[in-house]
């Protein structure tokens, strides 16, 4: 016996072939309560994707959208190893690696001034041990969005590429994984590509070009999928509305700003950041004169006359580099920061540097041990995995001369140590020849 939906719908699934697989989506089965609930099946991998979206619009001046990947031990048959926690927790260092992942190429999707919520879960029901389910969970995501009516502008597909034999593959096992010289996750729509992540043994621009394009190719039943699935689902229509300055308002801001921009502000960074401030509060006082407001009365307008000065400020800079070629610090296309660094800072670390990029500073740590203080890792995926090297990055608020609580590593950070760890691992000297564990730690 089925499951009885409540609503009376009827379960059914759309099914294609996807990198010699079949790929089936199925909706109507789980998640009644969600704005839209997918399930994909790909070998022996399951995953729901469910998104949920917000009634109305926040007071937020950004897009409310998150994405997360949830990994669950039992889709791999497991327990956790620890001897005191045996549920899932905090998302690991992987599992937020991949909602990022997932985020990059779907947010851009979205148009400009949306600001309904807008959450995202991908849930890992059962895994496949012969490939890693992160693709999958991204099909997941753009298909259960599909089906939410809002205007996301998808769908999105996603491939992760191996070379294996010379020859390009996804859903590689775990031992073609290890032979394998390219690890390219590439993400698109129907008409191009919108996210690459590589990882790679010094393979050649070229492979990774053909690289794109063979995934690209490769993933487009997985797009054609989803739309079937939306058009026999036909979802209604979300209304929706922007949250973008009044024309008026920008035509009025735009005006204001002409002749105050361009090369005026083009200067270092610290010093352009302080002219533009300059330049701002200076607009405000205009409009507040303008408009015959008291300070108090226009508080109540400030944020969409700001919002239109930053709109304008976007507007210059695009100019600045697609008409005159020069970057906001004044720089040109091909011209550099200025750049430098030195070694051996700290006396009682293993090894420091310092290197300098503009006002940009990375301070590197590097600390070394015995073996035995290598990382285990115990996740979904991975069975008394251990990672050897470690690489760790820092930027607290004050790098980028904000004001911020600190606490521990947010999504960024741990996604930025995690790239660096990528590039440099396969340029580190073989546990044979080096038999100590790594730590590398950079401070901005």
């Amino acid at each position: 016996m089925s499951i009885i939906n409540p609503s009376g719908k009827e379960i059914f699934s759309v099914t294609t072939e996807l990198c010699g697989r079949p790929l089936t989506l199925e909706v109507n089965r789980v998640g009644f309560r969600t704005t839209g609930s997918v399930l994909v099946r790909y070998g022996d991998t399951v995953v729901l994707g469910s998104a949920q979206v917000g009634s109305r619009p926040v007071q937020l001046d950004y897009f409310p959208l998150s994405i997360d990947y949830e990994e669950r031990f039992y889709a791999a048959g497991k327990i956790s190893g620890s001897r005191f926690i045996k549920r899932e927790g905090r998302p690991s260092d992987e599992a937020v690696l991949i909602g990022r992942l997932i985020d990059r190429p779907i947010r851009p999707l979205f148009p400009k001034g949306y600001r309904q919520e807008v959450q995202v879960v991908a849930t890992v029901l059962s895994m496949d041990p012969d490939f890693r389910p992160d693709v999958v969970a991204m099909i997941a995501a753009s298909s259960a969005l599909m089906l939410t009516g809002t205007p996301f502008d998808g769908p999105v597909a996603g491939l992760r590429v191996g070379r294996v034999n010379g020859e390009f593959k996804a859903f590689l096992t775990p031992e073609e994984r290890a032979h394998s010289d390219l690890d390219l996750v590439v993400a698109g729509i129907e008409s191009g590509i919108t996210m690459v992540e590589a990882g790679a043994k010094e393979v050649s621009e070229e492979v990774i070009v053909d690289a794109m394009a063979w995934a690209h190719q490769m993933m487009q039943p997985a797009i054609a999928l989803q739309r079937e699935l939306a058009a026999k689902v036909a979802p209604a229509a979300r209304e929706y509305e922007l949250v973008l300055p009044d024309e008026t308002i920008q035509q009025t801001a735009d005006e204001w700003v002409d002749g105050k921009l361009g090369e005026k502000i083009r200067r270092p960074y610290p010093e352009r950041n302080e002219v533009v401030n300059e330049i701002r509060w200076a607009f405000h006082e205009a409009m507040a004169e303008k408009l015959g407001l008291s300070a108090e009365e226009y508080s109540e307008v400030r944020d969409e006359y700001d919002e239109a000065f930053t709109l304008a400020l976007h507007k210059d800079v695009r100019r600045g580099i697609v008409e005159d070629n020069m970057r906001p610090d004044g720089r040109k296309l091909t011209e550099i920061r200025p750049l430098s660094s030195e070694v051996g800072l700290l006396p009682r670390a293993h090894g420091s540097s310092l290197f300098t990029r503009g006002v940009t500073q990375g301070m590197n740590i590097v600390t070394l041990a015995p073996l035995s203080y290598a990382q285990l890792v115990d996740t979904m995926e991975v069975n008394d995995g251990e990672r050897r090297y470690m690489h760790h990055y820092n930027a607290p608020g004050y790098t980028v001369g904000e004001v911020k609580r600190m606490g521990s590593p947010g999504r960024r950070e741990i996604g930025h140590g995690y790239l660096a760890e990528r590039a440099l691992t396969p340029v580190l000297p073989s546990e044979e020849d080096f038999p100590y564990a790594i730590r590398s730690v950079t401070e901005i």
